[in-house]
Parts: C-alpha cells; structure tokens; sequence
C-alpha cells in the first residue's frame, strides 16, 4: 500500500498543472468539426482484425461499443472523424518470407469491413472520393501500406496493390529493406546504406507516377532527406511527432522539418505517448504543445493528424480514443487558434497534398511504368530468386 501511495504521489509531482479547454472551447471545436471532419492519417483497427478475430470481420461489430479497442463507429462519429487512412499493416518477421501474402491479406481485410457497413464508410481513392464521402455524411476509408517490407523490393507488387486501392505506403517499418534504411534496424539483414539506394530511388519515382503519397514515418533521418530531396510530388509523414518535444527515432528533427515547405509536405501527428514527450504518462496539453511547436517552426500549413489509434498501448489523458479528437481542438481553441487553421490541420492540409499529388501523376502519365529490379547481393535472401 505505501509503494502504492508513492508512486501516485510521484505521478502528481512529474505532471504538471495545465489550463483546461473551457466548456465553451470544447463546443467550438465541435462546431469547427462539424464544418470541417478530420482526415486522420492513420489507424491500426485492421490489425485488430487480424489478432482478435484472425481477419474474420463477421466476428468483430464496430457498429456498438467496443471498449477493448480505441476505434468503433458510434466513436468515429462522436470524434467527427470523416475520413480515415486504414494501415495495412503486417510484421517485419514476414520480411523474405511471405511479407506479399500478408499485405493483401490486410488489403482485403479493409475492403471488407468498410464493405461491411455502406451506411457509414465510403471508399475513396481520390481527393475528390474524400469530399463526396463528406457530402454523403460518410467516412471516407482510404488504405495505407505500412511498410516498404510489403512489396518484396518489387516495382509489379507495388503497382498492383496501388490497383486494389492503396493510397500511400510507408517507406520502412522499423525494418530495413534492401533498398532504404529504417528509424531503428539493428538486425543481421540491415540495409547498409544511408538513406535510399539505386533501387529505393526507382520506388519513390514509381510511386510519384502512380499517384501513391510517400510516407516517411518510420524511416532514418538520411532516408527522410533523400525522398524530400528526390520525390517531385509532396510528401506525408502519416504518424509522427516533432522531434524537439520528444528525442526519439520515430520524431522528425527541425532540420527535416524545415525542409517540408520546399515540397508542401505534412507531418501527422501521432499520440503515442512515448513519441509525444517520452513518457507512459501524457496529456492532451503536450500533444498541442507538438502542434504549437511545428506551427511556430514552419507553419500551419504542414501539420495534420495521425493519431496510431488501435497500433499504440499508451495514448494521452484526454485523447483515449478516436472519439476525442474535439478534446484536443478544444484545446487549440484555448490557444487562439482560428477556425481556417483548425480546419487545416483537421482536413485541409492533408487534402491539398492529395491533390498535389494527383497533379504530379497527371504530369508523369507520358512515363512507362518502372522496369528496374533489385540487383544481387541485396537479393540473396533465404526464401527468395536473384531478382
């Protein structure tokens, strides 16, 4: 009992007071979501699927309460979420094994469930699907690949999965491929480059001419740089943080974060508690002193959210679930923040960089698709040919 009362004692000493968004700062930014739904750069409930209910999605109703996850329908809907990107998520153990296997397995899990329930998702693979969905008071349900892994270093994988409807993909998980260097490898296979290699230069090009979002959460700094350098479209990190509020592998440092601009990228922020201030214990105050400190750095125009509901153990007071999003605007209300910023880190920003990107596709369409193939020694893995 009394290490009991200690610790609590020591909690309410490490967490300091903060001013709370008044009644009044909460009903605005449910009014300004309202007019303007947040697009969330990325959720985890496919995996869910997969390790509750082994994609099975008859067996998992989001349409009542569902406590033991961050993510439901009747919480999408409190939240005022209108648009969300589904990751498509699988292990970096699947990596030279059956990493293309898994990937569509969490494709077609997606389809399924918003197939599942038509009177409230609405799939969208456009900018423009996203703003019908939110004229038809749906929530529009995109799909990105988390993780590079997932295409097995293969140009044809990518293409086709861009066909079944993926919309970005995340350049690493916390694995290195054979072609980019992630956040946090230390393994036996690790890339032993610096950033992107030959190969990983033709990913990004092909991924600009698809019209696929290049994702840099995840990846090491040097390969953060070398997309922002060599990609002609803009951008996303789907779920990341500011590196100055949280020193971490996972954050995006100031010189990086300087550099979004030059390309009108955006970075998403993510709630993860160990991301937002480096602790198991957070509050919805720090995730907005993320958001202050990236708008002072850069500006507004480069910020969205990316929440990592249902992929995180430990989210901030406040922001427990995808219902609580009006919480944290509130709390930017407090600050001072006007409705048409609010309304561009809930939706805008993240909008105009699909529609970039769907420019940049447009211009690229006199291009043949990419025949490059990744070159031995990078290929001689177990369980996979030379090329």
């Amino acid at each position: 009992m009394k290490l009991i009362i200690v610790t609590a004692l020591l909690l309410v000493v490490a967490l300091p007071e903060f001013k709370r968004a008044s009644a009044q700062d909460l009903q605005r930014a449910n009014e300004i979501l309202t007019k303007f739904p947040v697009i969330d750069g990325h959720n985890d409930l496919p995996y869910q699927y997969r390790k509750i209910v082994r994609n099975q999605v008859e067996k998992l109703n989001i349409q009542a309460s569902y406590p033991a996850i961050h993510t439901d329908i009747p919480r999408l809907r409190k939240g005022h979420v209108g648009g969300q990107f589904w990751a498509a998520y699988t292990s970096c153990n699947t990596q030279y094994k059956d990493s293309i296997r898994a990937a569509f397995q969490q494709v077609d899990v997606i389809h399924r469930f918003v197939n599942q329930y038509p009177n409230t998702f609405q799939f969208a693979l456009t900018a423009a699907d996203i703003e019908s969905s939110l004229k038809n008071g749906k929530i529009a349900s995109l799909i990105g690949l988390e993780g590079g892994h997932m295409i097995a270093s293969s140009l044809a994988a990518l293409r086709q999965l861009y066909d079944l409807g993926v919309r970005y993909m995340t350049v690493t998980h916390n694995c290195n491929t054979p072609w980019a260097r992630a956040c946090c490898d230390s393994s036996p296979w690790a890339y032993p480059g610096k950033g992107l290699n030959t190969f990983g230069e033709y990913v990004i090009r092909e991924m600009n001419r698809l019209g696929m979002m290049v994702d840099i959460s995840h990846v090491h700094t040097d390969t953060m740089k070398d997309v922002l350098k060599l990609t002609k479209a803009p951008v996303i990190f789907s779920h990341s943080s500011a590196e100055a509020t949280c020193v971490h592998v996972r954050n995006v440092p100031d010189d990086v974060l300087k550099m979004l601009p030059q390309t009108d990228a955006v970075v998403m922020i993510n709630f993860y508690n160990r991301f937002v201030n480096c602790s198991d214990f957070c509050d919805v105050n720090l995730v907005a002193d993320n958001i202050d400190y990236i708008k002072n750095l850069i500006g507004v125009d480069y910020i969205g959210m990316g929440a990592d509901y249902d992929g995180v153990s430990y989210v901030p007071t406040g922001l427990e679930d995808v219902s609580t999003y009006p919480t944290l605007f509130a709390e930017l209300v407090r600050r001072g923040y006007t409705e048409e910023e609010l309304g561009k880190i809930a939706q805008g920003n993240l909008l105009r960089v699909m529609k970039k990107v769907e420019k940049v596709k447009s211009e690229l369409a006199y291009l043949p698709p990419y025949e490059e193939h990744l070159q031995p020694p990078l290929t001689d893995k177990p369980c996979r040919p030379n090329w």
